[in-house]
């Protein structure tokens, strides 16, 4: 089962990631992974401090719902199969293959080379290339959780008690939202955040699979909007300018209030809005995992050979990589889709 909305919102969210990163990388606000020296835009600090609380948030969610779809056409067996390849093969064999470049970059930046032996650089470089992959490493954990949590619910009685959720109740799962927060948070790796992130997959999995549950924030989708808008101006008034990442904010009320107002008025908007094809959505749909998967070290490469060996202005350093993450990394997914072995170890794609 596909719906169009789905689709639309999933590829839409993969390209913020990658607007969302380029701020990340010239960020001012004391985030570890910035390029050093590099000429930061405050402004451009501030609109990823809007979007962050919610756009991995609502990866989570939709994939939650994507599940239910694949496993309601799929056996158990197919679906963890599937999700080894799609996911597992991509965030371990693919650090091997390319994102051994993010963590040379990321540990030559740091200036660490130095102080590393030859023959060791590569293999630390490609443990410590995750960069974005954490997403879909989490997401293979996800999987198989929700496969042993299906066998202990047999009847899907969750499921279908899932489809009874109204307004009300879906407004009020802010509260699991936040107690997720304050657990299962990794140290220094802020990215890995497994309680909250769990939360939003079930979520998404028992009860925004529901077409009836859908139908209701689409018809709500502007209050939900409005909620959102006015929740993001309290969270800006009290987290302008400092590390949004921090556990400060990721942990407060105000933030998850939030950011789950946002899940909601966005997935309401889109069932409204963005349930249909065009010839647009056609084309960056079915590249949007690969786009996801490639871009950051297309990023991350940019953004130190402009700061290397050009001394730009701050905005045209922006420009450019945003400008490689848009153009660049479709051109190196439409290459390793072409290259058989390689496509299978980046990408987890084993036909044509």
């Amino acid at each position: 089962m596909r719906k169009a909305y789905i689709d639309n919102l999933r590829a839409g969210t993969v390209w913020l990631v990658v607007a969302y990163h380029v701020c990340y990388l010239y960020n001012g606000v004391g985030i570890l992974g910035n390029i050093p020296g590099s000429p930061n835009i405050p402004v451009m600090d501030a609109a990823a401090s809007i979007v962050y609380p919610w756009f991995m948030m609502l990866l989570f969610t939709i994939a939650g719902i994507s599940a239910r779809y694949a496993l309601s056409k799929r056996t158990t067996g197919q679906f963890i199969r599937e999700r080894a390849v799609k996911l597992l093969v991509p965030s371990t064999l693919g650090l091997l293959t390319l994102h051994w470049v993010t963590g040379w970059l990321n540990i030559k930046l740091g200036g660490g080379l130095e102080y590393i032996p030859g023959p060791l650089v590569y293999p630390i470089s490609a443990l410590s290339g995750t960069g974005p992959l954490w997403f879909i490493q989490m997401l293979f954990v996800f999987s198989c959780l929700l496969v042993l949590l299906r066998k202990l619910d047999k009847g899907d009685r969750l499921w279908r008690l899932g489809e009874k959720c109204g307004m009300t109740a879906m407004a009020l799962l802010w509260l699991p939202i936040f107690l997720g927060a304050q657990v299962l948070n990794m140290p220094v790796l802020t990215m890995y955040r497994f309680g909250i992130y769990f939360i939003a997959f079930l979520i998404g999995y028992f009860i925004l699979s529901h077409d009836s549950v859908q139908e209701k924030l689409s018809e709500n989708c502007m209050p939900l909007a409005g909620a959102a808008v006015m929740f993001g101006i309290a969270y800006m008034i009290l987290f302008h300018g400092k590390n949004f990442t921090e556990p400060q904010c990721l942990k407060s009320h105000v933030t998850n209030i939030y950011l789950w107002l946002a899940v909601l008025a966005i997935i309401g908007c889109g069932k409204k809005f963005l349930d249909r094809e065009t010839r647009f959505t056609k084309l960056i749909v079915p590249s949007s995992y690969g786009i996801y998967i490639l871009h950051y070290p297309v990023l991350l490469t940019t953004g130190y050979l402009l700061c290397t060996y050009l001394q730009l202005p701050a905005a045209l350093n922006y420009l450019l990589t945003m400008l490689a993450g848009f153009i660049i990394t479709p051109a190196l997914y439409w290459l390793i889709r072409r290259v058989p072995l390689i496509r299978w170890l980046v990408l987890g794609v084993k036909g044509q």
